[in-house]
């Protein structure tokens, strides 16, 4: 929760839970953001299956920056600002591809394909009219390819950070790390072993950006009205979960049961759907195809061999500030990109795993184009949602009247078996959401990770004394 003399302690007031609408619409607030949150956090930039060859590429995003991931000639991977030393230009303005070279195209300045600061395979590598121009006095070494402070490879997903006094990643991830394992581990219980598809879906929406998250992050409570029309033409059917009238899951399983709720962790923010997970198999649903069916009856059968005693979560979730990711069926991740307080660009990624059938990866990526995406029922649904929400809270009146955060409130308690988790209280709750904000208010508020520590240190040791 922000502090007693929090500058955000007018917007987030998680005591009587309520949020100000300037959280959504603010032009101040949203920059205060891009240096307070998207300068700092830990964020997903892409899959490394999606980069498989020495010179590969793909254009991300962190926050408002465009950056590049690549694959360097030795095969390390590296993520690069997107911006030309010299005047800015994009050295890459392709989505993705092969290379040995980034080329500006303004003034044709070269770098190499990762950009390190180093002579070979080198940063800056050309300079038209060196000699005569810059008298071969340009540090050719003092101007190659802004790099990020960290970077991390967590089972194939890449995240990085601008900010060298960020906390490790694992650190930062928390007990997260249960859910986001579930996503990335292949479906018979190996450990990581998840591609991405080929493609990943983009389209721009007239929403702040943090409705996505606050969406995924467990809210199952818009799940009967929103998508009631999805539900009538049982787009369920053949990939796993039914949902009811009531929003709540209505599975298809072999067996096991699973504890739902909605599950976060107020200290760093993230928040995972269904629950503290239980120790039995999550759903095994049912398919009409016959290859596809009998390979997940042999994945199940393994998994639950191979994880026989192990908590398996089942759902997903959102991790801080703005991946939000989906397990099961479908598996997959959003990235809701910032472009403005009340402009967002959804990027949607599907994930699979690596070794599975021709028949299982096309029919998957079917049934995830249909579910989700800008084409998918249950996405478009969502989408307008955030869309007229947005739309209807800009207005002068309109702002002055807050956000109601206060299902659930004061019911919420601790997971005696997780560390920093707090349970919801009940299937409709939103502790995930008023989580997300507390930890957005603090580090809008903190000028550095040394701050957040000390001002936790701080509380932890008040609850100590008391």
């Amino acid at each position: 929760m922000a502090r007693p003399d929090s500058a955000m302690r007018h917007l987030v007031d998680l005591e009587h839970g309520v949020i100000s609408r300037e959280v959504f619409v603010s032009e101040e607030v949203y920059q205060r953001e891009q240096e307070h949150i998207f300068a700092r956090a830990w964020l997903f930039v892409g899959h490394e299956s999606q980069i498989p060859h020495p010179g590969d590429y793909f254009v991300s995003c962190m926050g408002e920056e465009s950056v590049i991931l690549t694959r360097d000639l030795q095969g390390g991977i590296h993520v690069l600002l997107n911006t030309c030393r010299h005047r800015g230009m994009k050295v890459c303005r392709y989505d993705e591809g092969n290379t040995q070279t980034f080329t500006c195209p303004y003034h044709g300045w070269t770098y190499s394909v990762d950009g390190r600061v180093v002579q070979v395979p080198g940063d800056l590598l050309g300079v038209p009219r060196f000699e005569d121009a810059y008298h071969g006095e340009l540090d050719k070494d003092a101007w190659g390819l802004v790099h990020v402070a960290q970077q991390v490879n967590y089972k194939g997903t890449i995240w990085a950070t601008w900010d060298p006094a960020a906390p490790p990643f694992l650190e930062y991830l928390g007990g997260m790390r249960l859910w986001l394992d579930a996503l990335l581990d292949c479906r018979d219980g190996r450990e990581g072993g998840s591609q991405a598809i080929v493609g990943v879906q983009k389209y721009r929406l007239r929403s702040n950006w943090k409705f996505a998250v606050e969406n995924n992050i467990g809210d199952f409570y818009h799940g009967a009205t929103t998508h009631k029309s999805v539900e009538a033409v049982n787009i369920f059917g053949d990939g796993g979960a039914r949902q009811t009238r009531s929003g709540r899951p209505q599975n298809k399983s072999r067996g096991g049961r699973r504890r739902d709720g909605a599950v976060s962790f107020p200290a760093l923010g993230h928040g995972a759907r269904d629950g503290v997970p239980d120790l039995r198999d999550d759903d095994a649903p049912v398919f009409e195809d016959p290859v596809v069916r009998e390979y997940y009856e042999q994945v199940y059968a393994e998994r639950e061999r191979r994880l026989a005693g192990q908590p398996r979560p089942y759902g997903g979730g959102a991790i801080f500030p703005n991946m939000s990711f989906h397990s099961p069926f479908p598996r997959t991740i959003l990235v809701s990109q910032p472009r403005g307080p009340l402009l967002s660009e959804s990027w949607r990624w599907y994930l699979v795993d690596a070794d599975a059938p021709r028949e299982v990866q096309d029919m998957l990526r079917h049934y995830f184009m249909r579910y989700y995406g800008p084409a998918g029922m249950v996405e478009q649904d969502d989408a307008e949602n955030w869309r007229y929400a947005s739309e209807a809270s800009r207005g002068v009146i309109a702002r002055r009247y807050p956000y109601n955060y206060q299902m659930g409130l004061g019911h919420a308690r601790p997971v005696e078996s997780m560390p920093g988790a707090v349970d919801g209280g009940g299937f409709f709750s939103e502790e995930n959401a008023r989580s997300f904000f507390g930890r957005w208010a603090q580090l809008m508020d903190a000028t550095s990770w040394a701050e957040l520590r000390a001002a936790g240190e701080g509380r932890a040791n008040g609850r100590r004394r008391e």
